[in-house]
């Protein structure tokens, strides 16, 4: 357990860091009406770059709430939450399809047979799927929590469906705020930290009533 806390710390160092160095560059480079007007100046591929966005979030303090929102101006709530959805899961996804690469052997040599063993009951459990929907609202552990959940090799479906019901909340609310022109930061948090573990609670209440224990 110790080993696993270790690599959880230095997961989260290493998306720190980015942002202790380039966070203020991006910070000041990717206000609201400069993110608008970049997107823009794409023409008909604003979608495509703001995808990119969010998926390089892996790697660079990238702010995503300010593409979702920008996402949400330029194509609408629906469409700006349908794609910023998008953009959300493909971070995750590729975040954890690299851990998870580096294949059990060299997981178990990072974690230690004991470290290996806990990530996967922890990410095998309820609470593991509750970890990922919860996370993707909150600052770095977004990437930390996926990374978590491949090097543990959590199940992808199990994994997919948690992943989904907390990215496409965030998409749409802070797509709403770009498409409405307001700008209520403790509202969309409110209601991105809100909405993740009712769909998420009710997606596993559905497949143990419908289809049984994923």
């Amino acid at each position: 357990m110790k080993r696993l806390f270790v690599i959880f710390l230095l997961l989260a160092i290493l998306v720190i860091v980015p942002f202790l160095i380039w966070g203020g560059w991006f910070e000041e480079s990717m206000s609201m009406e400069k993110t608008v007007a970049e997107l823009r100046a794409a023409g008909t591929w604003a979608w495509a770059v703001a995808l990119g966005l969010l998926v390089v979030d892996v790697f660079l303090p990238i702010l995503g709430t300010v593409v979702m929102s920008a996402l949400g101006l330029i194509y609408g709530w629906f469409w700006g939450g349908i794609l910023s959805g998008i953009g959300s899961v493909s971070a995750g996804v590729l975040a954890y399809g690299i851990t998870r690469k580096l294949g059990r052997r060299a997981t178990r040599w990072l974690t230690g047979e004991e470290g290996l063993a806990e990530g996967e009951r922890l990410f095998s459990s309820e609470l593991g799927g509750w970890l990922v929907a919860l996370s993707r609202w909150m600052p770095v552990l977004p990437e930390v929590i996926a990374c978590m959940a491949g090097l543990a090799r959590m199940h992808f479906g199990r994994f997919f469906a948690s992943l989904c019901a907390g990215s496409f909340p965030m998409g749409f609310v802070f797509a709403w705020i770009g498409a409405t022109g307001e700008q209520r930061p403790v509202l969309a948090l409110a209601l991105s930290a809100g909405l993740p573990p009712l769909i998420w609670g009710a997606f596993r209440f559905f497949h143990r009533k419908v289809v049984g224990n994923v």
